[in-house]
């Protein structure tokens, strides 16, 4: 069995791994190299996107310090539209001067419906103070004219005794009924210029708002409910009656 080993010993080729060993030392100083290139173009790079962006930075902040503030665009309806983060203090003034605008014309509709209101309930004052004034005239020169109307009654009768004065009588008492027709003229006029007037009986159609029928008498001369005679006159104040006027009224015979 030993000289066998021996043989075999002798037998063997001797293995050489020099190439095989530069091979793998070039194959990673290759790889060394190209991780190397790799890393220097990454480097290369980032180097370039940092160079842009630095530039593009600095033409941004040159484009923020040159370019002017940015305007609101005004809308359809005349307002201001969003106001940029960069409008400053013009625009501020401008948004404050609306509003006080706004503010101001709000006040001044209301002083003039204010002033409205106001002059229609001056408008009525005056018409009701004038009403009352007019009802309470007519009232107090009613109530006077009713006080003379007796009087005025009492002269009238005094005047148509005149008629059955004889010519025998004296002129000093034809004076004195004179002078009594004369006063019974002047308190015509003055309850007149009051606004009193007599009521129309005779011949006018009997109306028992104006009329008051003490006497009837059956006629043909005259129309049925006609008045055919005046015994005491009546007076009234515009619409208002004094005192209604006392007739003999006609019926049907």
């Amino acid at each position: 069995m030993a000289p066998q080993r021996k043989g075999n010993r002798s037998s063997r080729i001797p293995i050489k791994f020099l190439d095989s060993d530069k091979e793998t030392d070039s194959d990673a100083e290759g790889e060394e190299s190209s991780e190397q290139s790799v890393s220097n173009d990454e480097q290369d790079l980032v180097s370039d996107m940092s160079s842009e962006l630095e530039a593009t930075k600095h033409e941004q902040e040159t484009f923020d310090a040159g370019d002017p503030p940015v305007q609101p665009s005004p809308q359809a309806d005349g307002s201001p539209g969003e106001a940029s983060i960069s409008g400053g203090p013009e625009f501020a003034e401008l948004v404050a001067s609306r509003a006080e605008l706004k503010r101001l014309e709000g006040e001044v509709k209301d002083l003039r419906e204010s002033l409205a209101r106001r002059q229609a309930d001056f408008e009525n004052y005056r018409k009701r103070m004038e009403r009352e004034r007019t009802e309470t005239y007519n009232r107090v020169v009613a109530d006077i004219a009713a006080k003379l109307l007796p009087v005025l009654d009492n002269l009238k009768r005094a005047l148509e005794t005149e008629a059955s004065v004889e010519a025998a009588e004296s002129d000093e008492f034809r004076h004195f009924l004179s002078g009594v027709d004369l006063i019974y003229k002047q308190l015509n006029g003055v309850l007149d210029a009051f606004g009193v007037k007599p009521v129309q009986a005779e011949g006018e159609q009997f109306n028992p708002h104006l009329h008051e029928a003490v006497v009837t008498e059956p006629t043909d001369d005259y129309e049925p409910d006609t008045v055919m005679q005046e015994i005491v006159r009546g007076f009234r104040l515009g619409d208002k009656l004094i005192r209604p006027a006392l007739v003999k009224v006609a019926i049907k015979k």
